[in-house]
């Protein structure tokens, strides 16, 4: 919650236009709900941005199930890194 503020309030202070918000998860569970749950996890964040006061026309969210792993791992293993949103103002 907190670094969601903090991105909230760089967004305002910076020359941000847009705000991309991407899900990713582990490799634990079925592709197809890996990327339901990604694009959940980014529609969330997005809607706390949205509280936040950033307006939702600025936010693009998107899902990325498990693609894309900051650790990499086999397939079926719980990794809780790879279980994040990543904000990016541009």
């Amino acid at each position: 919650t907190q670094i969601i503020a903090q991105a909230a309030s760089d967004s305002k202070t910076q020359a941000t236009t847009t705000i991309d918000v991407n899900g990713y998860t582990d490799t634990s569970g079925t592709p197809v709900y890996n990327q339901g749950l990604s694009v959940r996890r980014a529609k969330a964040v997005a809607a706390q941005l949205v509280a936040d006061g950033v307006p939702a026309s600025e936010i693009t969210a998107q899902g990325f199930g498990d693609t894309n792993l900051l650790v990499p791992t086999g397939p079926g293993v719980r990794e809780p890194q790879n279980r994040r949103v990543e904000i990016i103002l541009k």
